[in-house]
């Protein structure tokens, strides 16, 4: 599988437009919109697609989810450029976003501490052999990894830098 993005291509940083708009006290004053994100080559017997976005340089210890999204139907290739509104609209029927790292629902951009060294951020798309993956919402990124563990049929990654 191939995932892409008409916003950043693999290693590139990422622009002010996806950073978070919510000062979480390292001065964050992005856009905060999801980039946009395509995906081709998926394996037979793909049954839906999840996505995730984490941060593994994030000083907590154990990274910081900023986006997961699941059950979005097989038939669909795309999303579009702030799709992880946490709002809603930009995701297909179907698809269900979960709490990122903030406590809040949908896309949390970038936002490492002020002086940090790059972060990564890990755009992880996943072929699910379920059509539907028993979660909701207020469903954990853990759980979600572990469902997602069981369930992939591929991944594919792409990575986007920020650093302030």
């Amino acid at each position: 599988m191939k995932l892409t993005s008409t916003n950043f291509k693999d290693g590139d940083y990422l622009s002010m437009d996806h950073v978070l708009s919510t000062d979480y006290g390292f001065g964050c004053a992005g856009a905060n919109r999801s980039p946009q994100l395509a995906w081709s080559g998926a394996p037979q017997g793909t049954k839906s697609f999840a996505l995730t976005c984490y941060d593994p340089d994030a000083p907590t210890g154990s990274g910081f989810w900023h986006w997961a999204v699941a059950n979005i139907p097989a038939d669909v290739n795309e999303l579009p450029l702030d799709a992880g509104k946490p709002a809603g609209g930009g995701l297909p029927n179907g698809a269900v976003q979960m709490r990122n790292d903030t406590g809040q629902p949908g896309y949390a951009g970038p936002c490492p501490p002020q002086g940090d060294h790059p972060h990564r951020y890990l755009f992880t798309l996943f072929a699910v052999k379920e059509e539907s993956l028993p979660v909701t919402a207020d469903t954990s990124c853990a759980v979600v990894g572990f469902q997602l563990h069981f369930n992939t049929l591929d991944k594919a990654e792409l990575m986007g830098l920020f650093k302030h």
